[in-house]
C-alpha cells in the first residue's frame, strides 16, 4: 500500500494556455512546498519541443529538498501505442511506489523496455527529439502563416516557443463548442477551450472562448487544409 503521511499535494501540469514559470516562481513553489511539507507532482510530457530558446530546467532538476515527484512519457516523444512512461521519485518514496506498482499491474512490458533502453543509449533518441523539434517547428509555423491568412479577423493564432499545439482565440462571446462541432462536421477536428476550464459548459462573459489546434502529426499540406475548413466552419451560422 502506498503510504504519504503528507496530505498537500499540488499538481504541475501543462496547461492549453502554454504557461510557464519563471525561474524565480519555480524555485518559490519548491521552497513552498519544503516549508508546507508537500509534494509536487510535475507531469512534464512535451519540455522537449521548445522551439525558440533553450529548455527550461524542470522543478525535479532544481529540487535539492526532495519534494518533486516527476512524470515523463514516451507516449508523446516516440509513439503513442508504446505505452512506456517513467517517473523519478524521491529516494524515501521509491519503495512506496514499488509496492504500490506491483499492486497494480506488476511492471511494464519488458521486451519494450529492453528495446527502448537500447534505443536511448545508443544516442537514437536525442537524435530524433532534434529532429523531431525542427520538423514541429516548422508544422507551426505553417499553421500560424496559415491562419493569418484564411482565418484573420476570425481566429487569433499566435506561435509558442514550447509544446504540440497552438491556441487559436475567437470573438468574445463566440460558442467555442458549437463551432468545434460545426469544424467536426466538415472534416476538421478542434478542442474548445471552455472544455479544459474547471466550470465546464458554462461561458463566463469575462472569458475570452478559443480552440485548440493541433499540427504535431499533420503535414504542412494537411495543415493548409485543414485551416480551409476551418475558415468554412467560422463563417457558416
Amino acid at each position: 500500500m502506498l503510504e504519504l503521511h503528507e496530505t498537500c499535494v499540488l499538481l504541475v501540469l501543462p496547461v492549453p494556455l502554454g504557461v510557464t514559470l519563471s525561474l524565480r516562481r519555480r524555485l518559490a513553489l519548491i521552497e513552498w512546498a519544503s516549508q508546507h511539507g508537500a509534494w509536487i507532482v510535475e507531469d512534464d510530457y512535451d519540455s522537449e519541443f521548445r522551439y525558440r530558446r533553450k529548455p527550461l530546467p524542470s522543478l525535479q532538476g532544481l529540487d535539492a529538498a526532495g519534494r518533486v515527484i516527476y512524470l515523463g512519457t514516451f507516449s508523446k516523444t516516440l509513439f503513442p501505442s508504446l505505452r512506456l512512461g517513467f517517473v523519478v521519485l524521491p529516494r524515501e518514496l521509491v519503495e512506496p511506489f514499488r509496492r504500490a506498482r506491483s499492486v497494480v499491474d506488476g511492471h511494464s512490458p519488458v521486451s519494450e523496455q529492453a528495446v527502448l533502453a537500447e534505443f536511448i543509449a545508443d544516442g537514437h533518441f536525442a537524435r530524433h527529439i532534434r529532429r523531431m523539434r525542427v520538423l514541429y517547428g516548422e508544422r507551426q509555423a505553417v499553421l500560424v502563416d496559415a491562419a493569418r491568412r484564411e482565418l484573420a479577423g476570425a481566429l487569433d493564432v499566435t506561435p509558442l516557443d514550447v509544446g504540440m499545439h497552438l491556441v487559436g482565440w475567437l470573438p468574445a462571446r463566440a460558442d467555442d463548442v458549437a463551432i468545434a462541432e460545426r469544424a467536426a462536421a466538415g472534416g476538421v477536428h478542434v478542442y474548445p477551450l471552455s472544455r479544459c476550464a474547471a466550470d465546464e459548459g458554462r461561458h463566463p462573459p469575462d472569458r475570452r472562448p478559443g480552440l485548440l489546434l493541433g499540427y504535431a502529426a499533420l503535414t504542412p499540406a494537411q495543415i493548409r487544409e485543414g485551416v480551409r475548413k476551418l475558415a468554412a466552419a467560422l463563417r457558416a451560422r
